[in-house]
């Protein structure tokens, strides 16, 4: 609470008010960033107005990618509670199986790390949402396919539980972020950004009650469930890539129509509804 009261009167609003610790150049390359990011314009931000919750509502794409947090979330707290559960399951003594529960979130952290490194890197986020999704389906295939016999294949069960975390915490990062980088202006931004968090931290209350203790050591409910949330989350992750291919074709063939039709005024308030605005993949 308190940290986010002091953000409220410390984070600054626009790159220029940054000059204490970025440099020149450094505020120039954002304020390009944010340039490209709307639709080749500069204007000034304004505050949120009803207006601009409504399009964010009616807006498809973002209940879309609200479904890759719900799928994290769900997928991150049945793991994080059921992990001890799992590995004293393999036969290992309850002191143990507590430390053995370390070592996958170590492999997580360098996971998520890399992952975002090299999605930012390409400024690329589809890539980033899918390939973690498909390690978790891999890995879920795996520990379903032992059919609850952990502590005969222990070896195989732990590399696939290591596995199925490693898949697990990349996802919310750039899921979160493609979600940000197709909306505009930042008044719409805001409100998606909380919208898509807010619904896609229901997932998490699935995840904290789909490991049922009476189905230990197969829990098939908790497997199966993280199962689908990654097929799943893979499915919808190409098709909502395919719709935003589809759309910035569709935009650029009236682009140049839209720069003498439009004002610069008008082409900004349409948002990322804008023929100028590319959508990213």
């Amino acid at each position: 609470t308190l940290v986010g009261i002091g953000c409220f009167f410390l984070l600054i609003d626009t790159p220029a008010l940054s000059s204490r610790w970025l440099r020149p150049e450094e505020i120039r390359f954002l304020e390009l960033s944010m340039f490209i990011k709307q639709g080749g314009s500069f204007q000034a931000e304004t505050s949120v107005k009803m207006r601009d919750l409504k399009m964010v509502l009616k807006n498809w794409r973002v209940y879309v990618q609200a479904y890759f947090l719900f799928c994290q979330s769900a997928l991150s707290y049945g793991i994080k509670f059921t992990l001890p559960t799992i590995t004293k399951s393999m036969g290992f003594t309850t002191t143990v199986a507590q430390l053995l529960s370390a070592p996958p979130y170590v492999a997580a952290a360098i996971s998520a790390v890399c992952f975002a490194k090299v999605s930012d890197r390409f400024y690329r986020r589809m890539p980033f949402v899918v390939t973690p999704m498909a390690i978790v389906v891999v890995a879920y295939s795996v520990i379903i396919s032992l059919n609850g016999a952990l502590a005969e294949k222990k070896g195989v069960a732990y590399f696939a539980v290591v596995l199925a975390v490693i898949g697990i915490y990349p996802i919310q990062a750039a899921a979160a972020s493609w979600n940000a980088n197709n909306l505009a202006p930042s008044s719409r931004r805001v409100i998606g950004i909380a919208l898509n968090n807010g619904v896609g931290n229901i997932g998490g209350i699935i995840g904290s009650f789909m490991y049922l203790e009476s189905e230990k050591p197969k829990y098939y409910t908790g497997f199966g469930l993280s199962l689908a949330f990654g097929a799943t989350g893979l499915i919808v992750a190409l098709f909502l890539e395919w719709s935003y291919i589809y759309a910035n074709k569709q935009k650029a063939k009236i682009a140049e129509e839209a720069k003498t039709k439009y004002s610069d005024e008008e082409l900004f308030d349409m948002g990322d509804s804008s023929p100028l605005f590319k959508h990213v993949l």
